[in-house]
């Protein structure tokens, strides 16, 4: 099995811990909203929409807040959301990945290049970076669902492609169309994930110094702080030298 990701367990944790919860809230439910309306309103029967569910109750999004989501959908109620995916390059030639939905394209384009311009970085083309990541379904169990060889026996009768093991829990990839059927096959076996949904798995990184590192976490903190910005994804690696350096 490939080695521990570092960049999904910093991108999990920055979420969990940096992103307010008024503002994760909201996003979530901006999908769950769009997963609502781009299909049927029933999450068994929208495999989009049920991951969405599953992401933003595992989030501790309230049901109250997940079912005026779908009512907004249900009832084409609230704004149209348009999903834009823009790509760039942060500092040390980082590639960066930046998923957005919005009601207003052009107010989105212009605060995503300035937080790119101000942080040392370049709004780039579509397609200009993507092919350094893969579209993945990714599900993370903590270390206490089992051991490193449950959890791959577990995830091979899930469909799964690959595990990836650590003290900070155990990280199971698969392609992107098979993730509703993995998700539900490793709840079946393992009980609920702290996380279920798609993700651009970098195919190579970029390692960063305590300069190089602190200037793509502003990025990275910067285009999270967005409103209209869903997930940042950058292909950069750090040391646990360097993050002791960064957090001391």
């Amino acid at each position: 099995m490939a080695g521990h990701s570092k960049w999904a367990n910093i991108q999990h944790r920055k979420s969990r811990q940096d992103a307010s919860r008024s503002r994760l809230f909201s996003r979530l439910a901006r999908e769950v909203t769009v997963a609502a309306r781009q299909g049927d309103p029933d999450p068994e029967k929208n495999p989009r929409l049920r991951l969405a569910v599953r992401e933003a109750k595992s989030n501790s999004v309230p049901k109250d807040v997940i079912e005026r989501a779908i009512s907004k959908a249900s009832g084409n109620d609230g704004e149209n959301y348009e999903e834009i995916r823009y790509e760039g390059y942060g500092p040390e030639g980082v590639a960066v990945i930046v998923e957005t939905m919005t009601d207003n394209r052009n107010r989105t384009a212009a605060s995503v290049r300035s937080i790119f311009a101000k942080s040392g970085g370049s709004l780039a083309e579509t397609g200009a970076v993507a092919y350094m990541f893969e579209r993945k379904g990714f599900v993370l169990y903590p270390e206490t669902a089992g051991s490193a060889d449950d959890m791959l026996e577990a995830a091979i009768e899930a469909g799964a492609d690959d595990v990836e093991s650590s003290d900070s829990g155990h990280e199971i990839y698969c392609e992107a169309h098979d993730l509703n059927e993995v998700s539900r096959a490793l709840e079946a076996a393992l009980g609920e994930s702290e996380s279920s949904r798609l993700i651009w798995k970098p195919l190579n990184s970029t390692p960063l110094g305590v300069d190089g590192a602190q200037k793509i976490l502003r990025l990275v903190g910067a285009l999270e702080d967005d409103d209209d910005v869903q997930t940042v994804t950058a292909n950069f690696d750090i040391s646990d030298e360097i993050m002791e350096q960064l957090i001391t």
